[in-house]
């Protein structure tokens, strides 16, 4: 049976972008997958130390984060995985810092430092990203976050050997704006687009994971 992986990298377990990652596992397991999904903010762990044991030859953590804590069992997960889903809104313009620790020490292990650089995962699976964000498409390419988000397919596409991204615009940020100070856009708006877009949106998270859930890929 596929096996596919999802981790959030929200701090909230039943927003955006854990709505997202529910419904693209949904459709995974409509196509008989096995699902699972983890939350990162659950877990108690660090970005990588540098500590380059995972580079050393013949070492015994060769090709493998030799850190141990809270992430580890999920490292251990990905490794066995036919396919990987990735989420996290946009922080400043990049995914948050949980994130970020996670995959420094999910893909540097991989790394090989050849030219060009080569990657240890032994087969291709399947991944994707799935971004939300507050900004609108327009907005988005104007602040360069193509750049950031491109970058992150590459480096899973590098290291794994398949890679697709899933973008969520304009998301609604607060149950009740009243209590909060905004003023970037009309909250209405935002409602409203909750009520009709983000349902489409979670339509293609169904059918990204349909397609990721639908074969073995690199197994054999």
């Amino acid at each position: 049976m596929t096996a596919v992986l999802g981790i959030n990298g929200s701090p909230r377990k039943s927003w955006n972008t854990a709505t997202l990652l529910e419904k693209t596992l949904e459709g995974a397991a409509s196509a008989g997958a096995r699902t699972e999904l983890v939350h990162l903010y659950d877990l108690d762990f660090v970005g990588c130390t540098s500590c380059f044991a995972c580079k050393l030859k013949e070492g015994k953590s060769y090709g493998r984060c030799a850190v141990r804590d809270g992430l580890s069992p999920v490292l251990e997960q990905v490794r066995e995985a036919d396919a990987l889903i990735l989420g996290s809104p946009i922080y400043f313009g990049t995914v948050t810092g949980m994130m970020r620790c996670c995959m420094e020490r999910l893909l540097f292990p991989y790394l090989i430092y050849t030219r060009p650089p080569a990657s240890l995962f032994e087969r291709t699976i399947r991944t994707a990203f799935i971004y939300t964000m507050n900004v609108s498409e327009e907005q988005m390419q104007e602040n360069a976050y193509p750049v950031h988000i491109g970058s992150n397919e590459q480096v899973l596409r590098r290291t794994f050997g398949e890679a697709e991204s899933l973008l969520s615009f304009e998301t609604l940020q607060f149950e009740d704006y009243s209590k909060v100070v905004f003023s970037y856009v009309d909250p209405e708006e935002r409602r409203e687009r909750r009520m009709t877009i983000f349902p489409k949106d979670c339509e293609r998270a169904f059918a990204l994971g349909a397609r990721l859930g639908s074969g073995d890929a690199g197994r054999g």
